[in-house]
């Protein structure tokens, strides 16, 4: 009785130790989520719990991303998620972002999965405007977008068409042009073409080291105002703190990098600059609340700390994650190298396939022509021994006649006539019979001569059916030593061939092969500079190829100031090393 009631007792005890739960849904760029967090959770347990579930291990350039009255925040990852204002109402909604931008993608982005989420995110943003892409570049990025999602083209599967329901393209630059959507697509479907052979991470990449040359890309901007009272734009990233006019955002009025501030503080709504050259004079501005000016501190320390950390040796989790990439990429480039050589093996096996299987068809086509030649030819050869053997007949039949008739005037020519009567008549009589004899000759002699031709017909119909067998015979010769050709060489339709080639490849890493794949990234590299080149002279001509179709009166403030940028010379870099060849004059905005 005690024992049943003391374990009735540690039930309970356990029951009420069940910890109290809320459930959350974190939304991806491409999936959603749904977590039972605790209650007592912080903001590292959750982000922990996504980057697991993402398999995400390159942590440090996202964040869990939240709405507060119109104003984005951030889950702060020493703060109890419940301890933050969001909605009481579950599942409480977080979004999984990029927080913080790389400087150079292709460099610090190392897991796929990053660059995936980078390449979704940055898409995102160009096609909903909040990063400006001048036209052109904007369709070479939707043809690295297509190989990425399509892989390579091919002509007999992405035909015309095929791109209609794809958002590739930004509304703005769209509008901007007098063209249809098919010119658009026949546009983006011949770079399309060229990306042949990239691997969808591969495409990913080329996407995000062209968008982040935009002049607003990874750009956090933010409505301030100086000590004067004159209204203007915030930009925090990975190279600094940038100052705009409110409607200039691609060039900013002045840009101080992360290595040349000091200190960065604010007290209440006044947020305050400190340049690492005491000369400067510091620079002040105020934003409207408070929980803008956290927002801004957190960005400019987490930016901040990138910075400093690009430039010092990679730390070991680093070292060995590059480790792991470089090994994949190997890896992964060494089974696409066999899988081409596989593939181009088979196509050229079954190219001689179709190959003898044409020829085994033309050949029968052939023998069949010549067994119907043949049987024409005995046709006409029996028609015309045939016809030879009557024309000898009648030949013989008339020549008989004329014998008869010759000795019918013989005969007559022995009787003797004792009137003149009877001999004018008999004369007359041996006069039509000597015409009937000569005409009886006559036929006689054009019978036998035809007869003569009939059987010269007849030899030459014997040798043409002659050489119609010959032929034949030549034709069947050579059908059987194709066959015997196309059944040594010619591969079976499973190609069973290939299973020695894929056994005798093997993907042992070696001391060689490793130095070997080195070799071929550092030519790779050489080749990327060379094909940058042309990829400009690819994009002026496609600017100038559309320039006649531009609708001049839709040109965005935007539009305009990037024309002017591009005849300046200005790009995202250059612009932001102005201020330091500027010295150290005092700032005035």
């Amino acid at each position: 009785m005690a024992g049943a009631i003391a374990s009735r007792m540690s039930f309970s005890s356990l029951k009420r130790k069940q910890p109290k739960t809320f459930t959350v849904r974190i939304a991806t760029m491409d999936a959603e989520m749904e977590f039972s967090c605790e209650v007592k959770w912080k903001g590292k347990d959750l982000f922990d719990l996504v980057c697991r579930t993402l398999g995400l291990r390159e942590t440090w350039f996202f964040g869990l991303q939240y709405t507060i009255k119109d104003t984005v925040a951030w889950l702060k990852m020493d703060k109890k998620v419940l301890d933050h204002d969001v909605p009481t109402e579950e599942p409480k909604t977080f979004h999984f972002l990029a927080k913080f931008y790389p400087e150079n993608a292709e460099e610090e982005l190392v897991q796929e999965i990053t660059q995936h989420l980078f390449f979704l995110q940055v898409k995102k943003q160009i096609l909903d405007e909040k990063i400006f892409c001048p036209p052109e570049a904007s369709v070479l990025l939707a043809s690295y977008a297509v190989q990425a999602k399509y892989g390579d083209y091919d002509p007999n599967v992405h035909k015309r068409g095929f791109l209609a329901q794809e958002e590739l393209l930004p509304k703005r630059v769209i509008n901007l042009y007098q063209m249809t959507p098919e010119m658009w697509e026949e546009r983006i479907t011949a770079w399309y073409a060229e990306h042949r052979g990239r691997a969808r991470d591969e495409a990913e990449m080329e996407y995000l080291k062209i968008a982040q040359d935009l002049e607003m890309y990874g750009v956090n901007y933010f409505a301030i105002r100086n000590k004067k009272g004159t209204e203007l734009l915030l930009g925090v990233d990975a190279l600094g703190l940038h100052i705009y006019d409110p409607d200039n955002r691609l060039t900013p009025k002045i840009s101080f990098p992360w290595n040349e501030i000091r200190n960065i503080s604010y007290s209440d709504k006044e947020f305050t600059i400190k340049p690492l050259d005491k000369k400067i004079d510091v620079f002040k501005f105020n934003s409207s609340k408070l929980r803008v000016n956290k927002l801004i501190l957190q960005l400019c320390i987490g930016n901040h700390d990138l910075f400093m950390r690009r430039r010092k040796a990679d730390s070991l989790e680093v070292q060995q994650m590059k480790a792991q990439a470089r090994e994949e990429k190997a890896r992964k480039q060494m089974e696409r190298q066999c899988l081409a050589r596989e593939k181009q093996m088979r196509e050229e096996a079954e190219r001689t396939r179709d190959e003898l299987e044409r020829r085994l068809m033309q050949l029968k086509e052939e023998a069949t022509m010549a067994n119907e030649a043949l049987m024409r030819s005995e046709e006409t050869a029996d028609l015309l021994a045939e016809k030879a053997q009557i024309t000898e007949e009648e030949a013989k039949l008339l020549a008989q006649k004329a014998a008869e008739a010759e000795q019918e005037m013989q005969r007559i020519k022995a009787t003797a006539i004792r009137t003149e009567e009877e001999k004018r008549l008999m004369e007359q009589k041996v006069l039509e019979a000597e015409m009937l004899a000569l005409k009886m000759a006559e036929e006689s002699e054009r019978r036998a001569k035809e007869a003569d031709q009939l059987k010269q017909d007849l030899q030459e119909a014997r040798e043409s059916e002659r050489r119609a067998k010959q032929k034949l015979l030549e034709i069947t010769s050579k059908s059987s030593y194709t066959s015997m050709n196309s059944s040594t060489t010619a591969l079976p339709t499973d190609l069973p061939s290939f299973n020695l080639i894929s056994e005798s490849l093997s993907f042992d890493f070696k001391d060689t092969d490793m130095k070997r794949l080195s070799m071929e990234i550092e030519k790779e590299k050489v080749e990327y500079m060379e094909k940058s080149r042309h990829l400009q002279e690819q994009l002026n001509e496609l600017k100038t190829e559309i320039e006649a179709l531009k609708l001049k009166e839709r040109e965005t403030a935007l539009d305009i100031l990037h024309n002017e940028n591009s005849s300046r010379g200005n790009s995202k870099h250059n612009t932001i090393k102005k201020p330091q060849a500027q010295g150290r004059r005092p700032i005035c905005i």
